[in-house]
């Protein structure tokens, strides 16, 4: 298959969907690669660096766009539409929710298109996921552009000529791109707060060292995929009155706020620009869809009145061209293995290639179908004697005279007891039959030694049973690995008890040898187990 790289024609993107180690590795997968003369100058890839990793350099753009897989950063222009053969495929950023006489003209051409911010957000599909690299990137370069145009250090500084105060920091949005600012921002020294309408990123956010801002209604702002959905008009109220508050402390906001297919929601409002101090600055990572702030001025930087800088750049990630290169075209291979690897075939079928293709065989497909919905929960017989459950109705609980189990996580998670008393019972009656059962009893100094054991034995019973048995359901599957870990301790210390001398002088069984024999067998069970689960675990992502 011949894949073609043309050069970028967006006014200052710099990017190029190829880099030398990523053409190295499709010319490795058997494919022609073919790349437009200075693609990937702007990004610091010379036409001699291509040739050596095995791509094919063109000055004419026509040899480039009669490949049969175009691979490129923004969307395509008119004139570039009409030189793509029909029946090619083209990958790249298309934004169809908001672009539908793009996917008209892409359709008419016989285009199979595949939108590379459509990808689902879904496990399977995270290596083709070029919104959260680019995201990250943009996250990041936020920062550096926001401490370029603040007039003093983001960290604290206590010195001889007097203190500097931290900088204060306000994400609004804490998705890919929030989490990476915030991060770069803590790097740097400054005191970062968030706010999301995704109860989900709270922990996100504390984990990084932020502190999450939360109004005081209960609604969620989880939409489908990860992605946040509009709220209600009180919800934005109560949104409104909390950054007004935030306005008049923090000196510096990044804003990421973002609804697939929608222009960007205004969430930083005039209002609260100018009670801002004088020299703080605006990142508006929104700028592209319209701006999260009513003064944002796409692709420029706007210094108002009252001396607050707004910066607007819509090319972020490209400002970062090497590192957004790279990652786009890490992608870019991925999605070529995805599609096959060898000649690209587009299976409707798959989930990822479904969610991703927008036009196919001359019409426009998009957007995908929803998915399934789940099946209904099973409905229990009715019991007998009582006739078939109602059309609609749920059925009856069996009439067996016992009640209902409860679902597992209904069910009381304390009883501790059982095992742990079963266990101490054991080890007593043990202790009682080997010291004053027989000839052999033991001496003061051996009893004492085991009461010793028998203590930690009983202290390891409690603490062991309430630390696993308080672990949420959603982690016992990595919880397999800690076990493991555990159970070969566990092994070790069995075999060396097992490895003693079995029989005692009088002639009975040393108890030591059968405890250390029944922990070798019932620690490799659990490493068995463990290992199970995991391959399991590991089945889940693998494509058949």
């Amino acid at each position: 298959m011949r894949i073609g790289i043309p050069k970028e024609t967006h006014p200052g993107e710099r990017r190029v969907a190829a880099t030398p180690a990523s053409i190295a590795q499709l010319v490795k997968l058997g494919h022609e690669v073919v790349i437009e003369e200075d693609a990937g100058a702007a990004a610091g890839f010379s036409a001699e660096v291509y040739r050596r990793s095995g791509a094919r350099v063109e000055a004419d753009p026509a040899a480039v766009w009669s490949a049969d897989l175009l691979l490129k950063v923004r969307p395509p222009t008119e004139d570039e539409i009409a030189r793509l053969k029909p029946g090619a495929i083209l990958a790249c950023y298309l934004q169809p929710a908001t672009s539908g006489r793009l996917l008209e003209r892409l359709a008419a051409a016989s285009v199979t298109a595949l939108a590379m911010d459509a990808v689902p957000r879904i496990t399977r599909a995270q290596s083709l996921d070029a919104l959260s690299a680019m995201a990250n990137i943009a996250g990041y370069r936020a920062v550096v552009e926001a401490t370029n145009a603040f007039g003093r250090f983001f960290g604290g500084q206590m010195t001889a000529a007097g203190r500097v105060p931290p900088a204060k920091v306000l994400v609004i949005g804490a998705g890919v791109a929030g989490l990476a600012a915030l991060g770069a921002a803590r790097s740097l020294g400054a005191v970062v707060r968030a706010f999301d309408t995704r109860e989900a990123c709270r922990e996100q956010v504390q984990s990084m060292g932020g502190e999450f801002l939360t109004v005081d209604i209960a609604e969620s702002g989880e939409g489908v995929g990860g992605y946040a959905k509009e709220v209600s008009q009180a919800f934005i109220d109560a949104e409104y009155a909390l950054f007004r508050d935030q306005a008049r402390e923090v000196d510096i906001v990044i804003t990421t706020a973002l609804i697939p297919g929608k222009p960007a929601p205004k969430l930083w409002l005039r209002d609260m620009v100018q009670v801002m101090k004088p020299g703080a600055v605006v990142v508006d990572l929104a700028a592209e869809q319209g701006g999260n702030c009513e003064l944002t001025r796409p692709g420029a930087a706007v210094v108002t009145d009252d001396g607050v800088t707004i910066l607007g750049y819509t090319d972020l990630p490209s400002r970062m061209a090497d590192t957004a290169s790279t990652l786009y075209a890490n992608v870019m291979v991925n999605l070529v293995k995805h599609l096959g690897g060898g000649a690209a075939v587009i299976d409707l079928s798959d989930e990822i290639t479904r969610g991703m293709t927008v036009t196919h065989e001359g019409a426009v497909i998009w957007p995908p179908p929803p998915p399934a919905a789940p099946p209904p929960p099973a409905v229990l017989p009715a019991a007998a004697g009582t006739g078939a459950a109602s059309a609609g109705a749920p059925a009856a609980a069996p009439a067996t005279g016992v009640e209902p189990r409860a679902p597992r996580e209904a069910r009381p998670r304390g009883r501790v007891w059982p095992p742990v008393v079963g266990l101490l019972i054991a080890a007593v009656w043990v202790f009682l039959r080997w010291r004053f059962g027989g000839e052999g009893q033991a001496t003061g100094d051996e009893a004492q030694a085991f009461v010793q054991h028998l203590t930690v034995f009983v202290m390891a019973c409690f603490v062991g049973w309430h630390v696993i048995w308080n672990v949420k359901p959603a982690l016992h599957t990595p919880l397999m690995s800690v076990t493991n870990a555990i159970s070969g301790i566990i092994i070790l210390g069995g075999l060396q008890q097992g490895s003693q001398p079995w029989q005692r002088p009088d002639g009975s069984v040393e108890p030591a040898v059968l405890f250390g024999l029944a922990a070798i067998l019932l620690a490799m069970i659990n490493v068995a187990g463990g290992f199970l689960v995991t391959q399991r675990m590991l089945r889940m992502f693998r494509k058949d």
